[in-house]
């Protein structure tokens, strides 16, 4: 689930951005100077609506239909927790904005707001041969988290501000002196980023599979991928569209934003097939059969 959270890589104060918008750097702490660069910031703003409001309609239909434990795949929760996590565990070493922190904070919540609902109901359907697979993977998650935290922390105190958009970290600090090559702040950068983007994308697979097998997708809100997709579509716009800072490509800005642009559109691509997922496995009304028995019948826009 990707907070469009900003930082400059001018780094320093509004003198360094001419022309520019005295409330977005005051806010954003971004260099606002003309319609694209606007347009970029509220689409911006706008996918962080979408995420946010993303598992919303996931609770709702857990606790609709009660049968969370089976709609959704263990490792696809695990791997959201598990990319939000590393943002806010990014949101801290580059030293955030506030809103950029409380965000990534909020992802967290959520996150775990939807794994405790899974656990839930997983305890409530079955209550024996829970806790083996359940605490593996957990442990598994905790072990990687920690790793994570002891190779960043390490190198922290030689972090600048690194930039955040979208629900992943979308770049490295970029030295002020050039941007043709990249140096050991952005090789950090692009590690945290890519590990997360990586997180986010291959969390689909076992959602797609757990679909696969049972031939269904009842339980399983698809406003909850309809607006996860709207926000990786906006996030992905919103990057293209800002102007490069001074001195940089169009080429360079774009390379040194591709792992975050190939994370967001794979997981948009993803979420496609698990659309067509959603429209492949509706079970239609027939006058024959009536009404479709309540829990039985898998709507697309069901939330």
């Amino acid at each position: 689930m990707h907070s469009q959270l900003w930082r400059s890589s001018l780094g320093g104060n509004f003198s360094d951005c001419p022309n520019g918008s005295q409330w977005v750097w005051d806010v954003f702490s971004e260099c606002a100077q003309d319609s694209r660069d606007f347009a970029s910031i509220w689409l911006g703003l706008i996918s962080i609506v979408c995420f946010a409001a993303s598992s919303l309609p996931q609770y709702y239909q857990a606790c609709k239909t009660g049968n969370m434990d089976q709609a959704l795949s263990i490792y696809f929760l695990l791997g959201w927790l598990g990319g939000d996590s590393l943002n806010l565990i990014g949101s801290f070493l580059a030293n955030q904005l506030p809103l950029q922190v409380y965000t990534a904070i909020y992802y967290v919540l959520a996150d775990l707001a939807m794994l405790s609902l899974y656990l839930y109901y997983k305890i409530k359907n079955q209550r024996r041969g829970v806790f083996t697979p359940i605490n593996a993977a957990f442990a598994f998650v905790f072990l990687g988290t920690v790793s994570a935290t002891s190779v960043l922390g390490s190198a922290g105190a030689a972090i600048e501000p690194v930039t955040f958009r979208g629900r992943s970290l979308l770049s490295a600090p970029v030295e002020e002196a050039g941007y043709g090559s990249f140096t050991k702040k952005e090789i950090i950068g692009f590690t945290v980023g890519s590990i997360a983007s990586l997180l986010y994308l291959f969390s689909r697979l076992p959602q797609i599979y757990t679909n696969f097998k049972r031939k269904s997708t009842t339980g399983v809100s698809y406003l909850l991928f309809a607006l996860v997709m709207l926000g990786n579509l906006l996030y992905g716009i919103s990057v293209l569209l800002k102007n490069p800072d001074p001195g940089q490509a169009e080429g360079s800005y774009v390379l040194h934003h591709l792992p975050w642009l190939i994370g967001s559109l794979g997981v948009l691509s993803l979420d496609v097939i698990i659309s067509f997922q959603f429209l492949a496995y509706r079970r239609p009304r027939s006058p024959e059969q009536g009404e479709v028995p309540p829990g039985k019948r898998d709507e697309p826009w069901d939330s």
